[in-house]
C-alpha cells in the first residue's frame, strides 16, 4: 500500500466521521422541528420493520410543527404508535389522513441536557477521528518496516496525516459550535 494510498484511506475515514457526527447532531432536537428527528423511528407495518421515512413523507409547514404523510392510509396508526412509543415528550395527533407532530418550547434546563448530549457526540467523533490516525500511522510504519518506504517520506506522510487529523476535529468543533448556538437560540 502506497502512502498515497493510506492518507487517502484516513481522509475516507475521517469524512465519514464527520458525516456521522453531523447525522448524530440531526437526531438531537433544538427549539425547531427537523424531520431528522423522527425519520429513523421503526415502524412495524407489513409485517416487518420500516423506517418512518421508508413509509411516509413528512414536512415542516411550521418551525415548531412537523407534518407526516403516510404513503398508504392504512400505516397511519402503526406510525402513531411508533412516535408514542419513541418517547420523544410529545404526543402525535391524527387529523384525517395526517399525523401532526408540535414541539414545545425547551425550557433552559433541557436545552443544557441536549447540549452535554451533543458534546459528548463530539468527543466521540473527536477519538473517533484520533483511531483512524494511529491506524494510519501504524500502516506508515509497517510500511517502513517493509523497506517499502523511506523515513523521509514516512516522517512527511506523518505530518500530513497530523494536518488532516486536526483539520477534521475543527470541522467538528464548528458543527459543536454552530449545534451548540441552534440549542440555545429561543
Amino acid at each position: 500500500m502506497s502512502i498515497d494510498d493510506i492518507l487517502l484511506e484516513a481522509e475516507e475515514k475521517m469524512t465519514k466521521t464527520e458525516q456521522v457526527v453531523i447525522h448524530e447532531f440531526a437526531g438531537v432536537r433544538t427549539g425547531k422541528a427537523s424531520p431528522g428527528l423522527i425519520e429513523g423511528l421503526p415502524v412495524e407495518a407489513y409485517g416487518s420493520t420500516m423506517r418512518l421515512r421508508e413509509l411516509a413523507g413528512i414536512t415542516t409547514p411550521e418551525p415548531r410543527m412537523l407534518i407526516i404523510t403516510p404513503w398508504d392510509a392504512s400505516t397511519l396508526h402503526a406510525i402513531e404508535k411508533a412516535i408514542q412509543k419513541a418517547n420523544l415528550g410529545m404526543n402525535p395527533a391524527i387529523d384525517k389522513k395526517v399525523i401532526r407532530l408540535v414541539f414545545p418550547e425547551l425550557s433552559t434546563e433541557r436545552r443544557q441536557e441536549f447540549i452535554k448530549i451533543v458534546k459528548k457526540m463530539a468527543e466521540d467523533g473527536r477519538v473517533a477521528i484520533r483511531h483512524v490516525r494511529r491506524d494510519a500511522m501504524e500502516h506508515l510504519k509497517n510500511e517502513d518496516k517493509a523497506g517499502s518506504v523511506s523515513e523521509d517520506d514516512e516522517k512527511h506522510a506523518e505530518k500530513e496525516l497530523q494536518k488532516l487529523t486536526d483539520e477534521y476535529i475543527a470541522k467538528i468543533e464548528q458543527h459543536l459550535a454552530h449545534k451548540e448556538k441552534e440549542l440555545m437560540t429561543v
